[in-house]
């Protein structure tokens, strides 16, 4: 008869990843040191080799190849069972009941997330939003994990075999202060700008990539070597005078641009957007939840 990992085993061995320490690690998973270390030492038996290397107590607690691999294997199969888990609860509540986790990316997050809540306050009394601002990586990650239930994030991306849908699109625009927009023929071409004027976000914001995909900037020598953490913080450039970037609507339309002196105009080309979708794991019971979250979300965009 084969013996298996337990998914209690599994839940030692990646709390004992993110902690990198037995006390900690027993703390947080409300076991005494010892039935914690017992748990992993019974999984590396039945795996067949260590999975973190055994060294004195001083030093950093680091994980073997092995170690990390079944960790990260853990972590999907600990985010299964807690969809299967889900399956219990859905035979008792409403789809719009409960404790949703909602992980958003930091440019789309600040114009929707109040006015969602909001929404959902008033439809769906009974749902509780918890919010999490962060990138489209760490947020898929936390996806997988099963830290989090449901993302809203621009498209297109690599979210790999996870479920998606498409609930709107954003356009991007171009902003420059009004005193350069004096000197700047409209429609506006990338060549008559001088270079390094185009000012983007760090590559860890996907808006990045969807705003020069969109806008068809291929004259890389356009763009300032220089890269934001923010919106705001380009907005802040542009409007002393630096240069151009670009801006998507929502944040347009839900006050960035206020008290700026600052000239919004069409960047080259045509119909420059980003889609807006909603992503989840395919091994989640709650789909239906995430498609009426969809349609709200569609209706609000």
């Amino acid at each position: 008869m084969n013996k298996w990992p337990s998914l209690k085993q599994l839940h030692y061995l990646v709390t004992l990843h993110e902690t990198r320490h037995f006390s900690e690690a027993a703390l947080r998973c409300f076991v005494s040191q010892s039935t914690l270390s017992k748990g992993i030492q019974n999984l590396e038996e039945l795996i067949g080799c260590p999975l973190y290397e055994k060294k004195d107590k001083k030093s950093p607690l680091v994980f073997t190849l092995a170690g990390e691999q079944v960790v990260k294997r853990g972590r999907e199969l600990l985010a299964k069972g807690q969809d299967l888990v889900e399956v219990g609860k859905l035979c008792q509540t409403d789809a719009m009941e409960g404790q949703l986790r909602l992980g958003c990316i930091p440019t789309i997050a600040p114009f929707l997330l109040v006015d969602l809540v909001q929404e959902v306050n008033i439809r769906y009394p009974k749902l509780h939003l918890l919010l999490r601002e962060d990138t489209t990586a760490n947020l898929l990650q936390s996806l997988r994990n099963g830290e989090l239930d449901v993302l809203i994030l621009a498209l297109p991306m690599d979210i790999g075999n996870m479920e998606s849908r498409i609930v709107g699109r954003d356009a991007f625009r171009m902003v420059i202060s009004r005193n350069q927009a004096d000197g700047i023929r409209v429609p506006i071409k990338y060549a008559d700008l001088p270079d390094e004027s185009v000012f983007l976000l760090e590559n860890e914001h996907c808006l990045t990539e969807h705003a020069v995909s969109a806008c068809k900037l291929t004259d890389k020598e356009k763009i300032n070597p220089f890269t934001a953490t923010s919106l705001h913080t380009l907005v802040q450039m542009v409007a002393n005078g630096l240069g151009t970037t670009f801006i998507p609507q929502m944040a347009i339309e839900h006050g960035l641009l206020e008290n700026q002196n600052l000239v919004v105009i069409d960047p080259p080309g045509q119909q420059a957007f980003r889609e807006i979708g909603l992503i989840w794991r395919p091994s989640s019971s709650r789909s239906h939840t995430f498609n009426l979250l969809a349609d709200l979300v569609s209706e609000m965009l």
